[in-house]
């Protein structure tokens, strides 16, 4: 898991689109949140992004750019955005969970899901991970996180 206070990693990442996603491309611009999920089948990862969404113009208002990673193919994960009408940029692949250390854990059958708060100069400000679903939207953390990101702009 990225701590909290370093660098992010410079990854290419890949949207439903197929166009590279790279975290550096806000440096400078936004925040970035990071929503990893389990699967698009999780029902408890899919109501953690209908808040996201349902809180979408508090986080732009607080300059915060809101990504959704999922560990499924493109094509899969188009579907599911179209269904959901999920109005973020989805990142798919197991790259993205990797990238931050939420590789497929449990004797390799379940993906884990977790959060990470990048401000606009790169680094770390929250990052959270949970084996189950339930515990992997960290609201009040997050919260935290984008109230600190007020204090120090």
């Amino acid at each position: 898991m990225l701590e909290i206070g370093s660098r992010v990693p410079e990854v290419v990442l890949e949207d439903t689109d197929g166009q590279a996603v790279r975290l550096s491309d806000y440096r400078g611009r936004h925040a970035v949140l990071v929503f990893f999920m389990r699967s698009t089948t999780c029902p408890v990862c899919n109501g953690h992004v209908r808040d996201l969404v349902r809180r979408r113009d508090e986080l732009a208002a607080d300059n915060v750019q809101v990504l959704v990673a999922v560990p499924e193919d493109r094509q899969e994960a188009a579907a599911w955005k179209a269904k959901r009408q999920v109005p973020f940029t989805v990142l798919v692949g197991g790259t993205p969970h990797e990238m931050i250390g939420l590789s497929r854990k449990v004797f390799g059958s379940m993906q884990q899901s977790g959060s990470i708060l990048v401000d606009s100069g790169g680094i770390v400000r929250h990052a959270h991970g949970a084996t189950m679903p339930t515990g992997a939207y960290d609201k009040k953390g997050i919260a935290a996180a984008i109230e600190g990101l007020r204090t120090h702009a």
